[in-house]
């Protein structure tokens, strides 16, 4: 489970970058009962925080990248930034934001895999990351779809020191590989990743995305809001066994993200 402790190697910020900020700013509120906090526009500052009772879950800014598509990013904690950046060099990533700081508040950077996925590094300062995880309206899991899942376990287990073990999915579904920090136990498993056809990574033009997986109470409820403020259902609702029922949506944008009723313990 994700948690605010934030270990290095942890998920511990995400942000969307959207086309329209508003539209997105509506359509989350409406989808995850999300309050959209504006830190201003112009001078290519457009964007602001989300919060859920009062507590950061995630950033929002306006798409300037030429060509990029809309799409959420997710920010691993890692100790050094520039450290990390030599390795995901070293390991055949790209630097796509080299490490920069944000007044006192991190450090950050940003990478493609070898194989063009995209995530991000946050050094923290004052700010460790975002304030609530793993709760409705909040995230609860971090997911990467790739052609290539031994190249992804050897890139991201030599840039971050990731513990990895797989599971057969059901009905032939093919194996998920479960991802936990380096150093904690299973139970602090924070991610998976799913090895697809290129064909079906349509959405990337081929190349490897992660995306984020929000708890949500009721994923049936949240499917019908996703459709209902211009969104669209990729996969589901269905059932996964000891996992929960879930569905993988769009936005109006197509930034992809997954709703998750967790199962009771």
């Amino acid at each position: 489970m994700i948690t605010t402790d934030f270990g290095p190697g942890s998920p511990c910020w995400l942000d969307l970058g959207a086309p329209d900020v508003s539209a997105a700013a509506s359509f989350y509120s409406a989808l995850l009962g999300w309050d959209y906090e504006s830190m201003g526009e112009g001078e290519g500052m457009e964007g602001g925080m989300f919060r859920k009772d009062g507590k950061i879950v995630a950033g929002l800014g306006k798409l300037t990248e030429e060509g990029a598509r809309s799409a959420w990013m997710i920010y691993y904690s890692v100790t050094d930034a520039d450290a990390t950046t030599q390795a995901v060099q070293r390991e055949g990533g790209t630097v796509r934001v080299a490490p920069m700081d944000l007044d006192d508040w991190g450090r950050m950077a940003q990478y493609s895999d070898p194989l063009g996925g995209q995530f991000a590094v946050w050094q923290p300062g004052t700010n460790k990351g975002v304030e609530l995880v793993d709760q409705p309206g909040s995230l609860s899991w971090t997911e990467l779809y790739t052609s290539d899942a031994a190249s992804a376990k050897e890139f991201y287990g030599g840039i971050f020191g990731w513990q990895f073990s797989d599971m057969e999915l059901p009905g032939g579904g093919g194996t998920y590989t479960l991802i936990t920090p380096a150093g904690l136990p299973e139970e602090c498993m924070q991610g998976g990743l799913m090895e697809l056809p290129k064909e079906n990574l349509a959405l990337a033009n081929g190349r490897p995305y992660w995306h984020p997986v929000f708890n949500v109470k009721d994923c049936d409820a949240a499917v019908a809001k996703v459709s209902e403020n211009g969104g669209s259902v990729q996969m589901g609702p269905q059932d996964a066994e000891g996992v929960g029922r879930l569905a993988v949506c769009l936005d109006p944008s197509n930034a992809d993200f997954v709703v998750l009723t967790p199962v009771r313990s």
